[in-house]
């Protein structure tokens, strides 16, 4: 009597695109690779167009290379009949038709994923079924590796854990000490763009996504933002991330760490990488986009504090935050230490307001689901925060607007970093500034609807009494911070009545927000 032969399904998530892991090093007949474009994922916040698109366009190119390559492949489109729009039940069905005695998947770097799928496992044992965790073995630390490394510390911080990982990875090192005899050149990285030297022309390749854009619109997938269907430009592949990672080393590395802060309403890009998207949904892994890097120093293509601050993005944060989440998590996405519950204006969604960096800032968000670090930071963030915007909301909101966006990454820059919201875990001040700061990277004040000087008037810049404000509303929590105590020391010069003028510009902008 003949038996049929044990199969396993092996799930892939669409942010786990490496053709070069493991899993697919040998062509097996009884191993099924299966990919699925679930409202699931879709539907847990509201995505922007482009990001929809690049992650559905990215896993049906990926499925034919797996095709390609000899794989059996189990795609589930989003408009599939078969399609239960969920991860688990798809998984449940397949099994089922497949006979399958084995599930394999790689570890989700979101948590909830994390979740579900460590849940679902535990019944797949009554019903006969193994199921097996392995490594996406994408990232140089473990999850845990940063809480190990500051345990017993009553603070982490994120120049010693880059130091640590500087070392530990032999990265921009000469012998023990650091290349250039000093561990961070950020000092060197704060000019504002003059215009020269030009932006790079954009070095990614355009697709016509519009019959996949119509079947996301079929299928009753909400979006928001522009999905520039007829020519997309996010990369597919692995080959496509390795042409831009090559043309971002060539033509913009050697710029990038001068204007890497820089603000500009005059161009959307300048000197940055766009690699974000690529290595956070696995195609190119962190250490060989830091090689590239440091060799182009070696050689003597990009000056090292550009090098130095490129790299500390990718080997020093991107770790680092990810460590940070997975440190805290369940709960850290629900912080409110500040207690902010204001909605977002409506013009998050439309970019039309009279202030001309946030129209900058969130009208590119919206055409390109992609803003740099200082604009999601020291722009939009910066506002969020002296508005007192719901946390939970602008989180939800960075979620969804941004190609690169994955919880791991997103939450802890945004609830962390961006908003304060978990206390000083993760940033050891908030990050707020006055129209002063703005003004200075960029070219925004000039010409804009409201006056930079100013802070009372129909015409003030809402950045000044907010900030001001902000200050004064959390001084019980902010007064004692070593790191901002010179703005209190300016606080207690100011007449009460100026500081009563103040209270009442930020009380009257926040009660017309949407109009601002």
């Amino acid at each position: 009597m003949s038996t049929l032969p044990s199969l396993t399904l092996r799930l892939i998530l669409g942010d786990q695109l490496n053709p070069h892991h493991p899993w697919f090093d040998t062509v097996r007949d009884d191993v099924v690779y299966v990919l699925m474009e679930v409202r699931q994922e879709t539907d847990y916040v509201r995505h922007h167009a482009q990001k929809v698109i690049a992650i559905f366009a990215a896993m049906r190119d990926f499925a034919e290379q797996l095709r390609a390559a000899g794989h059996r492949v189990r795609h589930v489109a989003i408009d599939s009949p078969s399609n239960r729009q969920s991860i688990t039940a798809n998984l449940d069905a397949l099994i089922a038709h497949y006979g399958a005695t084995t599930v394999q998947y790689q570890q989700p770097d979101e948590w909830r994923l994390d979740a579900q799928l460590a849940s679902w496992r535990e019944g797949l044992v009554l019903q006969g079924v193994q199921a097996e965790v392995v490594s996406s073995l994408h990232f140089l630390t473990e999850r845990d590796e940063a809480q190990r490394l500051f345990e017993g510390r009553k603070q982490w911080l994120m120049e010693h854990f880059y130091r640590h990982m500087r070392r530990q990875h032999v990265v921009l090192m000469d012998g023990p000490q650091p290349a250039g005899g000093q561990w961070n050149f950020d000092h060197d990285n704060r000019q504002p763009w003059p215009g020269t030297p030009a932006e790079p022309p954009d070095w990614r390749t355009p697709h016509d996504h519009s019959a996949l854009w119509a079947t996301i619109e079929a299928a009753g997938v909400q979006t928001f933002g522009s999905p520039q269907a007829e020519r997309f430009a996010w990369p597919l592949n692995r080959t496509e991330a390795l042409q831009h990672l090559g043309a971002f080393i060539t033509q913009a590395l050697p710029h990038f760490g001068d204007f890497q802060d820089a603000l500009t309403g005059k161009a959307w890009r300048l000197f940055h990488s766009l690699l974000s998207f690529a290595l956070n949904v696995k195609m190119l892994h962190p250490r060989e986009v830091i090689d590239r890097a440091e060799q182009a120093w070696r050689s003597g293509h990009a000056p090292l504090a550009a090098v130095e601050g490129f790299i500390r993005q990718i080997l020093g944060w991107r770790e680092y935050v990810r460590g940070v989440y997975w440190a805290h998590m369940p709960g850290y996405d629900q912080h409110n230490a500040l207690g902010h519950d204001r909605p977002l204006p409506d013009w998050f969604w439309t970019g039309r307001t009279n202030m001309a960096c946030m129209a900058q800032a969130v009208g590119q968000s919206l055409s390109q689901a992609y803003a740099h670090h200082i604009q999601r930071l020291m722009v939009i963030g910066n506002f969020a925060l002296l508005a007192g915007l719901d946390p939970q909301a602008v989180h939800r909101w960075y979620l969804g607007v941004y190609i690169d966006a994955f919880e791991w990454v997103e939450l802890p820059n945004t609830v962390g970093m961006s908003q304060f919201a978990d206390g000083g875990l993760l940033a050891t001040k908030p990050y707020v500034s006055s129209a002063a700061y703005i003004d200075r990277m960029g070219d925004h004040c000039k010409g804009c609807h409201y006056s930079k000087k100013e802070r009372l008037g129909e015409r003030a810049c809402p950045f000044n009494a907010l900030y001001w404000d902000f200050h004064l509303r959390h001084d019980a929590t902010l007064r004692r911070n070593p790191r901002i105590g010179m703005v209190y020391r300016q606080i207690d010069k100011m007449a009460p009545e100026a500081l009563t003028a103040i209270r009442d510009q930020a009380e009257a902008l926040c009660g017309r927000l949407d109009t601002l």
